[in-house]
């Protein structure tokens, strides 16, 4: 029994011996790829660190030009994602990675992610478009995509609206490029388009008077241009006069409802019929 006690534990002693041998002999190796991940991960930590310092640096930079705030969203959303990938490859280089095989890789990678996701690499370009040619601002009332709403933020690839019920809508990119976009901020001015019907037996000439008379007393109401006021239509039931002052854009919708209310109160004060529909029937007696 002392015999194969003396069997079992001779590899055993040889097989730990070889191991601190192999030890001894590669303690540099180990010390060196040590080193070398502590290294890619303090470069990861520093790295991030100075790229979110960058990216709001640029962002301070461009805000001091008065730069429009989506803009600066946009642009800082790209710098922080291109110096990151910068500081993803030193890392790799630093563990050893072969930084031209990553940036190969990378390169054949991005394209097949690019075949693969052509739609969002459209909302990206457009969203560059966005920012060139800048046919809206963070704050202005647009419509794009067939979505109204104020502009929150240009992003890389979308664009976020709020809407006056306060939702918020992301709009991709490639819609808001791809489509009419309507600007209701971009002019400091607006025109308000109101339709009002009177009755047949109105008289045209004094529910006109009667229009502007109310309108003109709305000091909110520009004075040039001057208010339009004339027959549209003759509708099925009414006389439909159109009737558009300007304003400030600002005060667009405080008007509009108000002297809505105002004409109606207006024209009952002055006997001047605001009809509804309705429809004549004849009936023929047969013998």
């Amino acid at each position: 029994m002392a015999g194969e006690s003396v069997g079992i534990e001779t590899p055993l002693v040889d097989s730990l011996a070889q191991a601190e041998t192999w030890l001894t002999n590669n303690s540099d190796l180990f010390i060196q790829y040590g080193v070398n991940i502590i290294s890619a991960i303090i470069i990861l930590f520093i790295g991030n660190m100075i790229v979110k310092a960058v990216a709001n640096s640029v962002a301070k930079v461009l805000e001091s030009k008065q730069m429009d705030k989506a803009v600066v969203q946009f642009i800082h959303g790209l710098v922080r994602y291109l110096l990151f990938v910068i500081v993803l490859i030193a890392a790799l280089g630093r563990l050893g990675v072969q930084t031209a095989s990553v940036v190969a890789v990378i390169g054949a990678a991005g394209l097949a992610i690019g075949l693969a996701l052509q739609g969002s690499l459209s909302n990206f370009a457009a969203g560059v478009l966005i920012v060139a040619f800048r046919p809206f601002k963070s704050g202005d009332y647009v419509e794009v995509g067939g979505v109204a709403g104020s502009v929150e933020a240009i992003q890389i690839f979308q664009t976020v609206l709020k809407t006056p019920d306060n939702k918020m809508v992301v709009v991709p990119n490639s819609s808001v490029i791809g489509g009419p976009i309507t600007n209701y901020s971009r002019h400091e001015t607006r025109r308000v388009d109101m339709v009002i019907g009177v009755s047949y037996k109105s008289d045209l000439k004094k529910t006109k008077q009667v229009l502007r008379e109310t309108l003109e007393k709305d000091p909110r109401i520009l004075k040039n241009p001057d208010i339009t006021i004339g027959v549209h239509t003759l509708a099925d039931s009414s006389v439909n006069f159109v009737v558009r002052p300007w304003v400030k854009r600002s005060d667009y919708w405080p008007v509009y409802f108000d002297n809505m209310q105002a004409i109606k109160e207006a024209l009952d004060a002055n006997g001047i019929e605001i009809p509804f529909p309705q429809m004549d029937v004849h009936l023929n007696k047969m013998n």
